[in-house]
């Protein structure tokens, strides 16, 4: 028997290369639409890794970027508040602060005086004082809040200008008023035991020479120990808390 001639790869048609190419490839165990599909997806998981760190790299910077406004957004801050404390700390440096201190009467023999002094840069203008005295065994037989004397008809309180490192005299307290406020039975004799106290206290408010009666006001609150002794006495600060105050 004649043997089947051989067909060359270029006597073969289109149509068969493509048969023999896919029966290749079956022979081979991995077809071709396989192949095509694992090399598709290889691209796009590719591609998925590289929007994953573009997308991650993007994320870095805008923490980065984040980072950065809330530094820049916090040292505005910083210097914003210490820009209103040192404005704050000017102004309470150049207003004017009237303080109170004692110091024996230069009038009076034996009594001493409540003396308010202006401690601050500016003028002040006292509008208002108030007084009051309080006799108890000790600080806290004091009313939690002071009840000031009320003005007898006809009082009327004429401002006082205060210069810098300025005073005046707003009361003068002796012995003779003493006897004047020990009027109750037994009073004096408890005064002069010590048994019972004499406390005198006060409230002025002021403001600055030149502001309007709108502009803010200020208030300073003092109380004081008159010391009565049966050849000697004194007057020294004293007093709760509540008694005592600088705005």
């Amino acid at each position: 028997m004649a043997q089947a001639a051989k067909t060359t790869p270029a006597e073969m048609q289109p149509q068969q290369i493509s048969v023999a190419t896919e029966n290749k490839v079956q022979e081979d165990g991995w077809p071709l639409q396989d192949r095509i599909a694992w090399g598709a997806n290889l691209l796009l998981a590719l591609a998925g890794y590289a929007g994953i760190a573009i997308a991650i790299s993007l994320l870095k910077k805008i923490e980065r970027q984040t980072r950065a406004t809330e530094a820049a957004a916090d040292a505005a801050a910083s210097a914003a508040h210490a820009a209103v404390a040192e404005s704050q700390a000017s102004r309470a440096a150049d207003r004017p602060w009237v303080l109170i201190s004692t110091e024996p009467s230069r009038t009076v023999e034996n009594a001493f005086s409540v003396v308010a002094t202006n401690r601050g840069r500016t003028p002040a203008r006292i509008v208002t004082s108030d007084d009051g005295a309080r006799i108890a065994a000790n600080e806290d037989g004091l009313p939690a809040e002071p009840e000031y004397r009320k003005p007898l008809p006809g009082d009327v309180f004429e401002p006082i200008v205060l210069l810098p490192a300025e005073s005046v005299v707003l009361q003068t307290f002796g012995r003779e008023d003493v006897k004047q406020l020990c009027v109750a039975d037994g009073s004096l004799e408890r005064v002069d035991t010590w048994e019972d106290k004499i406390y005198l206290y006060g409230r002025l408010t002021y403001r600055e020479l030149m502001a309007s009666r709108n502009q803010q006001q200020f208030e300073t609150r003092w109380c004081c120990w008159y010391i009565h002794g049966r050849q000697r006495s004194g007057l020294v600060i004293a007093g709760p808390e509540s008694y005592h105050s600088h705005s």
